[in-house]
């Protein structure tokens, strides 16, 4: 954390107030990730020992920058201690935008304008960034090559239909690896391939759209990135909206090059395939392997996805093996079982007033946490706020302003992570956050919503808020 302090220092002329993760070794990609802010400065910083990931990750950002793409700015860095210091680009991922403004497979018409304005900005780095890029950079390869297109076959392989029971014939399985590899292949790789554009990796803005997680890009196909978003297995996007979307990132490819829509059709499947076997790899090696429920959730979803595709589309070359190995997948009970047993951990938060008494525990569960906040500084003595609550800007721009108001929360919040950490482990299904305050409407909703944000931010959770006294002004 020290060098992190320092670059800060560094950059911004002034030392950082509080640091704070928002990202642990939990995830796939072992970085730690820390909010470094002062009462005018914020930053990110990242923690991490492969030296060259993280100078593909510094070099593309500069590079991307150069093409006016939305990147993260560089700060500072120290690679010899494996440490960067990146622009702050909020809270919201494209992901958590879609989860908090859909209903089943009713989605939002300002999500889905998100979602075009993402779609969008891929051709540019495919193809604009993509021309002048110095691919020596890239790691572990220089492009999405017949190794890198080994590596995820055998992750696939023997990390899901392994652990997950599917039996297969060894050898026409490689067989048909041989010839999903060669067709894949013999698509026009010239481009920059993102390698995971997903929605996780999409930061919004005042509704715009930033981009993060490019360091393992490469020289690659257009088909890779579009399917990436399109098929990303906890997103579920109902199949119409994929075609829309597909649709519309043709017609914004088509003011880039001089596309063949057809014969980046012709392709395209095949790789939704690939990306599909290279994520149900991860999810069986965290979640299958490891025991890490938040990877285990999303097999259903990947399994939705293959279902789909064996029922809609048909590829230009035979796969028999394969083929036979999705179809038992889609039917095998084991899987079933084992998506069931990682269920979500429900997190009920409910901010109240003291003087109305403490929360009924409608889970029946019992287990969780009452914060008492009237110790920190009440917004509800100043006649600015007298009508606002603790989910207005200038409720907020207030009580953040407040030394003891950060400390508060940053310690709220390592507290329930570890709670959380251990829940999930352990399967448990509901865990109850309470904040209380002395009318229920400024300091407790305040911080309510700070914690449902950041534990949004999460996979694997269902996080339920209600404000009891501000619902009865309703």
């Amino acid at each position: 954390m020290d060098i992190l302090k320092k670059l800060f220092e560094q950059h911004f002329g002034a030392p950082a107030e509080t640091l704070r993760p928002i990202g642990d070794k939990l995830g796939a990609s072992g970085r730690e990730i820390i909010r470094l802010r002062n009462q005018q400065q914020s930053a990110i910083g990242i923690l991490y020992g492969v030296r060259e990931e993280n100078v593909a990750f510094l070099e593309f950002s500069k590079h991307f920058r150069r093409h006016r793409l939305p990147v993260p700015e560089i700060y500072a860095e120290d690679l010899d201690q494996g440490a960067y210091l990146e622009e702050d680009l909020g809270d919201t991922t494209l992901f958590q935008y879609l989860a908090n403004n859909r209903s089943g497979d009713k989605i939002a018409p300002k999500v889905i304008e998100a979602y075009r304005k993402a779609v969008a900005a891929l051709p540019r780095f495919q193809v604009e960034a993509g021309r002048d890029l110095d691919y020596s950079v890239c790691y572990p390869r220089a492009g999405f090559d017949q190794q890198s297109i080994a590596w995820d076959l055998n992750y696939f392989k023997y990390y899901f239909l392994k652990l997950a029971g599917i039996a297969f014939n060894e050898q026409a399985v490689e067989d048909d690896f041989r010839r999903l590899t060669d067709f894949l292949l013999s698509a026009e790789r010239d481009y920059f391939l993102y390698r995971d554009f997903q929605s996780r990796n999409v930061m919004l803005r005042e509704g715009e759209p930033s981009f993060l997680d490019y360091q393992g890009g490469r020289k690659g196909a257009l088909q890779y990135d579009i399917a990436s978003l399109l098929f990303d297995a906890k997103a579920d996007l109902p199949p119409a909206l994929r075609q829309e979307l597909l649709d519309y990132y043709l017609d914004q490819l088509a003011t880039h090059i001089a596309l063949d829509r057809d014969a980046f059709l012709r392709h395209y499947y095949a790789y939704v395939f690939i990306r599909i076997m290279q994520a149900l790899g991860a999810y069986g090696f965290r979640g299958l392997y490891e025991g890490r429920p938040v990877f285990v959730q999303s097999i259903p979803y990947a399994l939705k996805n293959v279902r789909w595709l064996l029922s809609h589309v048909e590829l230009p070359i035979a796969l028999p093996a394969l083929m036979r190995a999705f179809a038992d997948m889609v039917t095998s009970e084991r899987l079933q079982s084992v998506a069931a047993e990682g269920d979500k951990l429900t997190v009920r938060i409910m901010s109240f007033s003291f003087h109305c008494g403490l929360p009924r525990d409608e889970s029946g569960h019992g287990g969780g946490f009452v914060f008492d906040a009237r110790s920190l500084p009440n917004p509800g003595r100043d006649e600015r706020f007298k009508s606002a609550t603790g989910k207005d800007a200038n409720v907020i721009e207030y009580l953040e302003t407040q030394e003891a108001v950060r400390q508060f929360v940053g310690h709220a919040i390592a507290l329930v992570d570890g709670a959380v950490d251990n829940y999930v482990h352990r399967g448990f299904k509901s865990l109850s956050l309470w904040f209380g305050c002395t009318g229920g409407r400024h300091r407790s909703v305040y911080l309510a919503e700070q914690l449902a944000r950041h534990l949004r931010a999460r996979e694997g959770l269902d996080v339920i808020v209600k404000h009891r006294e501000l619902e009865k002004l309703d």
